[in-house]
């Protein structure tokens, strides 16, 4: 299992689904920290360090596939490495919260070069939504908030091609990450039996 953090976060934002996820007897659980983590370096950068470490974790469990979370930013470079650098060929499950599919306005108050992939109608949005086939045999689940405020729209955070998307009356963006029902809802997606495609 291959945690993937937002912006501005890194490892320690996963600790509560971490540890529930360990207590639930989940042997090989990883979160990675995103170098940087601000939003200055392009995405595609960031997915080259969600591959390497999705491949020693295949390695350390001895699987052919892993499950991934991404969470913010995370879940949309979590999307690219998947999309366009034949990630979908190592995943089982990809488990997206709140993640800026569709782009998100706050990202105009910010600078960087990830930051200006994330604002709406940007040139890697587009290209991840002209993928005709984006998901192969990864079964994609999208968890949001209509009431986020980082996420504008949110919206944006719908996931097309997801076999289960739920939306939770959460308050703030970070608070998906602790949020009871939101972890149980990732943690039945994990556990549950294969869904027909």
């Amino acid at each position: 299992m291959l945690l993937v953090h937002g912006i501005d976060n890194d490892a320690s934002a996963f600790d509560a689904l971490r540890e529930r996820l360990e207590r639930e007897g989940w042997r090989h659980v990883h979160a990675l920290s995103l170098t940087p983590n601000d939003g200055t370096e392009e995405l595609p950068r960031l997915a080259r360090q969600v591959a390497t470490e999705a491949e020693a974790l295949r390695a350390r469990a001895g699987v052919s596939r892993v499950d991934v979370v991404g969470f913010s930013m995370g879940a949309l470079v979590t999307r690219y490495w998947l999309q366009m650098m034949a990630g979908r060929e190592r995943v089982r499950r990809f488990v997206s919260i709140s993640g800026p599919h569709a782009g998100t306005w706050l990202a105009a108050l910010r600078r960087g070069r990830g930051v200006a992939q994330m604002r709406p109608g940007s040139r890697l949005l587009r290209a991840l939504q002209q993928d005709p086939a984006p998901w192969g045999d990864v079964e994609v689940h999208s968890f949001w908030t209509p009431w986020d405020l980082t996420i504008l729209p949110a919206s944006s955070s719908h996931l097309a091609g997801a076999v289960e998307e739920r939306t939770f009356p959460v308050l703030l963006h970070p608070w998906m990450l602790t949020d009871e029902r939101v972890l149980d809802a990732v943690e039945e997606a994990l556990a549950a039996p294969a869904r027909p495609r």
